[in-house]
């Protein structure tokens, strides 16, 4: 009656019943999630994480008893092997780093400005047109108006250096090429190399733009140098073979209108924005071969249209995509399918009828997606839009190109600032966006969850999800960063002031 056992039972036979019970719990759990997998999902990854850590805990408490035997190395075992199915993805819980990236959100819906942000006097440095750190996240650079770089410590915001003279007119982009090397860009048409562990001196300045050159890239699988420049060329620089005098360059492309030029992550993709609407798309990059007129595909536009909300759904487009048929041009047949080309004038929410021009451009860190900011002919709109590749799309004819974009996200922006370029940025993880706006900056995601773009992928266009809006600035906002190791943010304005964004509980 009092519940205790009796003297002639074994102590030890509840325990082992108890092993025996818990190894098949887990076994026909991971055996149904497998069977049911696609149909039957927990409630939610923590939920089942919980499940998982309880039935750990209690395997524990069992294994410091004494007395069971093999059963206890059974046990041992069974954790093991639940663990290692865990972490390579084959049992019924989601990827350890998925859970980090979900901790990582939830702290930036925390987001605030920190006490010690960085406010200079514009009297020196003027507005703040680009903001970059280096890859292990030890410096933030910023790319100055009147000439200048700056260089800090984003963790204790501590000013470490001003390039004074960097340049002899604005300086408008920054690129690390490792966590030492870094290069900037000017409206004077040069480009300059600088090396952190000696900032008295450039390590060399290159020259061969005839205008202003607005934005750098870097294929670090040949080491060459990219830029892009208002002239409309796009020019390699052989960094391997650099001197005092510069180093080898090539021109490799160019267009009329040319805004800004992106690298994918994997450097097998580059993208143009132009503005006059129009999306360049290099394919299978070779930046080895220089580009003539001629030497690419020629392409030819064909119309589908924009799928949103409350539409119908319609061809998986983002807009006009150009093409060749090689049937109509034989003489091409024999062409390399290296940088073949392809473009693209992206559809914009609401400005169907009008023009359009694409003054900011990012990749998605995994190399899912593009994104766009957009403003209009007359200048009276602005937009942020996300357009995902379209690769894993079923075949298509020949004539169809093999990489479409197709419009998954969009959000209307403040029409404030206007003649300035705004950059915004996606977070390490690619989950955020953050979107300079007015006075401040917003956070924004594809979902309320803040999930990843491949697990909310909507079926028709959807609006972006604002996760926070904060306002720090007393001036519009032109550019913004995410720090690639901490939890930290950091945005700067017309006025010259940088501000930096942590968590606040």
């Amino acid at each position: 009656s009092s519940g205790q056992p009796s003297d002639n039972e074994d102590p030890e036979e509840p325990r082992a019943a108890r092993v025996d019970e818990l190894d098949d719990d887990l076994r026909h759990g991971e055996e149904d999630t497998d069977d049911d997998k696609g149909s039957t999902r927990p409630s939610s990854p923590q939920a089942g994480q919980e499940s998982a850590f309880v039935q750990g805990s209690s395997r524990l408490e069992l294994a410091g008893d004494d007395g069971t035997g093999s059963r206890v190395s059974s046990m041992y075992d069974s954790l093991f092997s639940w663990i290692c199915r865990r972490t390579v993805r084959r049992g019924p819980f989601v990827d350890p780093a998925r859970d980090q990236f979900r901790t990582m959100t939830r702290l930036y819906s925390s987001m605030s400005p920190a006490t010690d942000s960085m406010n200079l006097s514009t009297q020196t440095h003027g507005a703040v047109f680009n903001l970059e750190y280096s890859p292990d996240g030890s410096v933030l650079t910023v790319a100055c108006e009147q000439t200048e770089v700056l260089l800090f410590d984003p963790v204790s915001s501590r000013h470490i250096k001003t390039l004074v003279e960097a340049h002899e007119d604005c300086v408008n982009n920054i690129r690390f090429l490792d966590n030492r090397l870094f290069a900037t860009c000017s409206d004077d048409t040069t480009i300059a190399l600088w090396d952190l562990r000696k900032l008295n001196t450039k390590v060399c300045s290159l020259h061969g733009h005839a205008s202003w050159v607005k934005n750098i890239e870097y294929d670090t699988n040949t080491r060459l140098l990219v830029t892009s420049g208002f002239d409309g060329n796009v020019i390699t620089w052989d960094t391997n073979r650099f001197t005092e005098d510069g180093c080898p360059h090539k021109k490799f492309f160019h267009t009329r209108y040319l805004m800004r030029m992106r690298l994918t992550p994997d450097c097998s993709k580059m993208l143009i924005s132009t503005s006059s609407g129009y999306l360049l798309i290099l394919h299978d990059l070779d930046l080895t071969q220089s580009l003539e007129v001629g030497s690419y595909r020629i392409l030819r536009a064909r119309r589908a249209p924009l799928s949103t909300e409350g539409s119908s759904a319609g061809p998986r487009s983002g807009g006009s995509r150009h093409t060749i048929d090689s049937k109509a041009h034989p003489h091409r047949e024999g062409l390399s399918p290296r940088n073949s080309l392809e473009v693209l004038t992206p559809e914009i929410p609401g400005e169907r009828d009008r023009g359009n021009c694409i003054t900011s451009l990012q990749l998605h860190p995994k190399g899912w997606a593009t994104l766009l900011r957009c403003s209009s002919n007359m200048d009276d709109q602005e937009w942020t839009c996300v357009y995902e590749f379209q690769e894993g799309a079923p075949p298509r004819p020949p004539s169809s190109p093999r990489c479409s974009l197709r419009l998954t996200h969009y959000i209307e922006e403040a029409n404030v600032g206007r003649g300035y370029i705004k950059e915004l940025c996606f977070s390490p993880d690619g989950r955020l966006i953050c979107s300079p706006y007015g006075y401040g900056v917003r956070l924004l995601s594809f979902d309320e969850h803040c999930g990843e773009l491949v697990d909310c992928m909507p079926v028709r266009t959807a609006l972006l999800r604002e996760v926070r809006s904060i306002y720090s600035h007393s001036d519009v906002v032109l550019t913004t960063k995410f720090s690639p190791t901490h939890c930290q943010l950091a945005s700067g304005c017309l006025s010259g002031r940088v501000s930096l964004y942590q968590p606040h509980f």
